[in-house]
């Protein structure tokens, strides 16, 4: 796959080439959610981070890609309440596997990202915010590679929950470059529509 600057969709589809399986990349912002189908779903993380969870029993699962660890009111600039945010987005992935089936006691969480790049102390505030979300939401975590001085490629199989990551080359130019431009551009472009939290 060609790297290409995130776009205001939550993920890009490809469709699969022969033999291989569908493929899914989850875009800054961005979530997505498989249920029973046999998908990868890729995404790039620098100083941001992926949740990646599912639930076995009922074969759904997905991954969402926050930049920033928590707002009030979901607002970044002119931006309206997103998944830009990790408090949003962890409970607009969670509540999305939860209504396709899936049992909040029987979830299998795995953590990627949070690099300290370029200086910036993001990285591990987002890392922080997931580890305590996790912890106080009674949520046991099953791997994590978080924090770092690398970018990370996160390669995620939600049917089965495997896993593979691949550590980029330190302060991966590209990888600061996308997260930047982007994080620039919402901070003053509104996105469309918004999003419901359940109980």
């Amino acid at each position: 796959m060609s790297a290409r600057p995130p776009r205001d969709e939550p993920f890009t589809r490809y469709l699969p080439r022969l033999g291989q399986e569908a493929t899914v990349r989850i875009n800054p912002g961005g979530h997505y959610v498989s249920l029973g189908v046999d998908e990868l779903l890729v995404t790039v993380l620098g100083s941001c981070v992926a949740a990646c969870i599912r639930d076995p029993v009922a074969q759904v699962g997905g991954m969402n890609h926050f930049m920033l660890p928590e707002s009030d009111d979901g607002v970044w600039g002119t931006a309206s309440a997103s998944l830009r945010f990790g408090n949003f987005a962890m409970e607009r992935l969670i509540n999305d596997i939860l209504c396709r089936g899936g049992h909040r006691n029987s979830l299998e969480i795995k953590v990627f990202g949070g690099a300290r790049l370029s200086g910036a102390g993001v990285g591990p505030r987002n890392a922080d915010f997931v580890e305590t979300y996790l912890r106080e939401e009674g949520l046991r975590v099953a791997a994590a590679h978080l924090r770092g001085a690398h970018a990370r490629r996160v390669h995620y199989y939600p049917l089965t929950g495997r896993v593979r990551m691949l550590e980029l080359p330190y302060d991966e130019p590209h990888v600061v470059r996308v997260e930047s431009t982007y994080g620039a551009r919402i901070r003053n472009e509104p996105v469309a529509g918004s999003i419901e939290l359940f109980d």
